[in-house]
């Protein structure tokens, strides 16, 4: 992984946004993918891509909620604010308390993006993919529970966040 600051641990997505940051990697990543799925198969490839994509997102989640200060409901709803910038998202939380967090996303430029790009599948995998995993990282105990994307046609992504390791 690369150097962290004090602030956040990718201070370029900071600078930049995550939206263009994912725009900027899709449009490496696909010639590359389509390529590499040429040669070796495009099951195998795109399996290669889910688990490092899963992978890479776990560790991000454990380094922000490490420069969040935290790895709670409160601090996970702060840290939208990266994947917000540049209106890329438009969330309305529905619920949140000390060990939970439940929003609808009803607009996301992401989607909106790799569908515009001409790879909704490509978008599922490098984007809506790593937020399972993601969640896993920024807490430990963390689940997560969506039933649907905009990116696969929904009317909105519906989040729930439940932080408290099932002790219910």
């Amino acid at each position: 992984m690369s150097e962290a600051s004090d602030d956040f641990p990718d201070t370029l997505t900071q600078r930049i946004g995550v939206l263009a940051r994912r725009e900027t990697e899709a449009r490496v990543l696909a010639p590359v993918i389509e390529a590499m799925a040429e040669e070796f198969g495009r099951e195998k490839v795109l399996e290669i891509l889910r688990e490092t994509i899963i992978r890479v997102a776990r560790e991000q989640g454990e380094e922000l909620a490490g420069a969040m200060g935290g790895d709670g409901p409160g601090e996970f709803m702060e840290s939208m604010k990266y994947w917000k910038q540049d209106n890329a998202l438009e969330i309305d939380v529905l619920d949140q308390t000390a060990d939970s967090l439940a929003f609808n996303v009803t607009g996301c430029r992401y989607a909106q993006m790799y569908k515009a790009l001409g790879i909704p599948e490509l978008g599922a995998i490098l984007s809506c993919n790593r937020d399972f995993a993601f969640a896993e990282g920024f807490n430990g105990k963390a689940t997560l529970t969506r039933t649907q994307t905009i990116l696969s046609g929904a009317s909105h992504c519906d989040f729930r966040f439940d932080f408290s390791g099932g002790d219910d």
